[in-house]
């Protein structure tokens, strides 16, 4: 009997494991590529990206209220002392795509984390008429256009609150993407009255509720505020949870524990900071330096701002108006001024985009 038990049991773990190995602790595909099909997905416009595992590209037309996840099959690891470096981009870009620069708009700019490539997406055009372009930097400089026939995708649509949202010819359905803990973080505005928003969408896609609605205290207006939206945010582990560190226009920063960020929820994040009135966060990321962790921050108005993250977890909330600047600490890397966009591309250093008098310059530089 006691052998037959052991026997039982054996079959038991083995079965475990080869569940585990399979579809993850999660329950999930351990190559999440499988969960994609072929074909060619319809971008009515192309905004937010962010990069998943096994080099999947999260894309955001806020156009047509959808997340896309295209596998670029770009996976293979390059050498780590390349740079990723080129000057006047968007006139390159304009060249390759037949038109000038000032008929093209980059939008986003994302580091594959496997290949160190760099994706960009880009608007051709200007307006209604304007078309979405996907292009792909290599570390020599090699520009290219990404194909999107017949390529392994999955798409999710938003609910159909999302579908119109604009403000001052700006659409705001989607404004940035996050992966974290086999789920993509979307951020943006619904049309209903609490309408900023951040939802959860398990990966792979099935379907998208219609998130949780947020709201801050934003210290530089004194008040409450539940209808701007996100500008721009990164998953942070704080107290060995997940959360999203994200900034709104006049740069407060504030936290959102992904585990509350459920569907009907009315959640009101931790203001951690006011970084300035007058000044729209544009793009940042997180990084360790000498056993300290620090958030960097391209802006519209002043140089990149580096912001001491030590004590995020214990920092007394800002929760009446203030003056000036409050919560974390920071500094202003003055000589990095007109970043527009900016990721890491490894331990030590980071890419950005800079714009002198209109032309774009992609440059590599070392983790203040």
């Amino acid at each position: 009997m006691l052998r037959q038990r052991s026997f039982v049991l054996q079959i038991i773990c083995v079965m475990i494991a080869t569940s585990t190995m399979f579809f993850g602790a999660r329950g999930y595909a351990a190559n999440l590529t499988d969960s994609l099909t072929k074909g060619t997905p319809e971008l009515k416009s192309i905004g937010a990206l962010a990069f998943a595992p096994e080099g999947i590209l999260l894309i955001g037309d806020s156009k047509g209220a959808a997340v896309i996840a295209l596998a670029t099959g770009d996976t293979e690891s390059r050498s780590p002392k390349g740079e990723l470096k080129l000057d006047a981009i968007n006139e390159k870009i304009a060249s390759m795509l037949g038109t000038s620069k000032d008929q093209i708009l980059i939008n986003d700019m994302k580091v594959n984390p496997l290949s160190g490539n760099l994706y960009l997406s880009v608007s051709r055009g200007k307006g209604e008429d304007a078309s979405p372009v996907l292009c792909k930097m290599d570390r020599e400089g090699k520009l290219t256009e990404v194909s999107l026939k017949e390529v392994a995708f999955a798409k999710v649509m938003l609910p159909a609150s999302n579908t119109k949202v604009q403000r001052s010819k700006e659409i705001e359905s989607i404004t940035a993407l996050g992966f974290v803990d086999n789920q993509v973080i979307v951020a943006g505005l619904s049309n209903e009255e609490f309408s900023s928003r951040l939802r959860v969408i398990p990966f792979p896609f099935k379907t998208s509720d219609k998130g949780a609605s947020i709201e801050i205290f934003h210290g530089a207006h004194g008040r409450l505020e539940t209808n701007s939206p996100i500008r721009t945010f990164i998953p942070y582990t704080i107290g060995g949870e997940s959360n999203v560190l994200a900034s709104y226009t006049c740069t407060p920063l504030v936290t959102f524990p992904v585990k509350k960020l459920k569907e009907g929820e009315k959640l009101r994040g931790t203001t951690v900071a006011e970084l300035g009135n007058g000044n729209r966060p544009l793009d940042m990321i997180t990084y360790q330096k000498e056993g300290k962790q620090y958030l960097l921050m391209a802006n519209s108005s002043r140089g990149i701002m580096k912001v001491d993250l030590t004590g995020i977890e214990k920092i007394d909330p800002i929760t009446k108006q203030i003056r000036g600047t409050a919560g974390l600490k920071y500094d202003t890397i003055k000589e990095l001024v007109g970043i527009v966009q900016l990721d890491k591309l490894d331990d030590g250093r980071a890419v950005v985009l800079q714009n002198k008098s209109g032309t774009l310059n992609v440059m590599t530089i070392p983790l203040p």
